[in-house]
């Protein structure tokens, strides 16, 4: 059966990551989007869970890291690969306006969501001048 499927070009990984054993490093397609409130990010990590996926907030750089494990699903054999897996990687440099103790992640479906709340602004007060 695998010969009678049609082979299409793979996508070339963005970067070899450094390690002893090479593994692809992709940077995984993203959309952000603005809300009132917050800031959100949506990135494509496909056949990633939870627990392979790492999220750094050190300053003002928001890291993206997600592992992805290798070879077919349990009580599969592999035929025929065109997707080439890999890790995957992205990294944010990130505005003053994120309150980065309120940022929250979750995952689902291969879709990682990061919602990155605003800082609330001070509000405008008028004070009252005391006698005395």
């Amino acid at each position: 059966m695998a010969d009678q499927l049609q082979k299409r070009p793979t996508e070339q990984p963005v970067k070899m990551q450094e390690k002893a054993e090479q593994t692809p490093l992709y940077a995984p397609d993203v959309d952000i989007f603005e809300r009132e409130d917050a800031y959100v990010i949506v990135a494509d990590v496909p056949g990633v869970d939870r627990d392979s996926v790492e999220i750094d907030l050190d300053r003002n750089v928001l890291t993206l890291r997600a592992h992805l494990a290798t070879g077919a699903p349990e009580g599969y054999e592999l035929t025929y690969r065109e997707y080439r897996s890999g890790d995957f990687e992205r990294v944010f440099t990130l505005g003053n306006e994120i309150d980065r103790d309120a940022v929250e992640a979750s995952i689902r479906d291969g879709v990682l969501r990061l919602t990155l709340p605003k800082v609330t602004e001070a509000k405008p007060r008028k004070i009252t001048v005391q006698a005395g």
